[in-house]
């Protein structure tokens, strides 16, 4: 499977059902250059630009399944960190 297949998939966290969106990018570990983690970006993104909100950084551990058209994760996200207000 080729990183374009993957993005064309979406990820869904079967904790709350919630649709996290589509994965955008990969980590991998450089020396095994093994995946390491799915990134999908936040809701708002275009291409990664002009996002909104921070993007899921899914480790490749929280995979329980790669099918067809979907990537089901099981994934406890973290708070979300609040914006500094500058008056």
């Amino acid at each position: 499977m080729r990183l374009y297949d993957l993005k064309q998939k979406e990820v869904i966290n079967i904790k709350d059902c919630a649709r996290l969106g589509y994965v955008g990018d990969l980590e991998f570990d450089e020396k095994t250059g093994c995946i390491t983690a799915l990134v999908v970006p936040g809701p708002g993104c275009i291409c990664g630009f002009l996002g909104r909100e921070k993007e899921y950084v899914i480790p490749f551990c929280d995979v329980c399944q790669i099918g067809s058209d979907i990537i089901l994760v099981s994934f406890k996200e973290k708070e979300k960190e609040k914006p500094d207000k500058k008056c």
